[in-house]
C-alpha cells in the first residue's frame, strides 16, 4: 500500500515500466486527460498540491483517482517520488494538463514541484517526456468550473511554450487530439496497446 503522502518505500516494484503522469493546477481539459491516462497501461499519477485544490473544484475525488491509479502526492520537500525514476520503474513522463506556471519552470529548468520534477528528472535520464500545455494560441477556450471560457495568453506564456519545445527529451503538445496521438505514437514504440477495457 502506499501510504497517505504516497512515499511507502516508493512503490512495490513489479518490475514493469510505467506511465509517469503528472497533474498541476490546471482544468483546461483535465477530465479528458484523466480520460485518457485510464485507458493506458501501467499509469502512476503524480499530483502537485495545486492539482488537489483543481480537482475538488471539478469534483474529481482522490480517492476515486487511487481506485485506478497509485497516486503519489506533492508532500516531500525533495520530490522523493521522483527517486523511482533512477530506478528505471518509468519509460515515459507525461505532464497533462500543465499550467502556464509549470511550462515556465520547466522551460526555465525550475523543478520545485512534483510535476516540473518528474519532467526534470526523466531528460535528465533521456526518459521522453510529453507536455500538453494549456496556453498555446493567441485564443483559448477552455472549460472552467461553472462554463466554457475564452482566455487570450500574453505572450510570454507563448514564447515560454516555444522556450519548452526545445528542451530536451520533451515533446509538447497542443491539444487532447495532439496528446492521443503523441500516447499512441509511444505505445507503437513500447510495442503496448490501448487498455479498451478501461475506455
Amino acid at each position: 500500500m502506499i501510504d497517505g503522502d504516497g512515499i511507502e518505500a516508493l512503490a512495490p516494484d513489479d518490475g514493469v515500466p510505467r506511465f509517469a503522469w503528472a497533474i498541476t493546477g490546471s482544468g483546461h481539459f483535465l477530465e479528458e486527460s484523466l480520460a485518457l491516462a485510464a485507458t493506458l497501461p501501467d499509469v502512476d499519477l503524480f499530483l502537485s498540491r495545486a492539482a488537489e485544490e483543481v480537482l475538488a473544484i471539478y469534483g474529481i475525488q482522490l480517492k476515486d483517482l487511487k481506485a485506478r491509479f497509485r497516486v503519489f502526492r506533492d508532500k516531500t520537500a525533495s520530490a522523493a517520488p521522483v527517486g523511482m525514476f533512477y530506478a528505471r520503474r518509468y519509460h515515459t513522463a507525461i505532464v497533462a494538463p500543465a499550467t502556464s506556471n509549470t511550462v515556465a519552470k520547466c522551460a526555465f529548468g525550475i523543478s520545485d514541484t512534483l510535476p516540473t520534477n518528474v519532467l526534470a528528472q526523466a531528460g535528465k535520464l533521456g526518459i521522453p517526456g510529453i507536455v500538453y500545455a494549456c496556453d498555446t494560441e493567441p485564443v483559448v477556450v477552455t472549460k472552467g468550473p461553472h462554463g466554457w471560457l475564452k482566455l487570450h495568453p500574453r505572450n510570454i506564456e507563448l514564447e515560454n511554450v516555444a522556450r519548452l519545445r526545445r528542451i530536451d527529451h520533451c515533446q509538447v503538445v497542443c491539444s487532447i487530439g495532439e496528446l492521443r496521438g503523441a500516447l499512441d505514437q509511444r505505445l507503437k514504440a513500447l510495442s503496448l496497446t490501448w487498455n479498451i477495457s478501461s475506455s
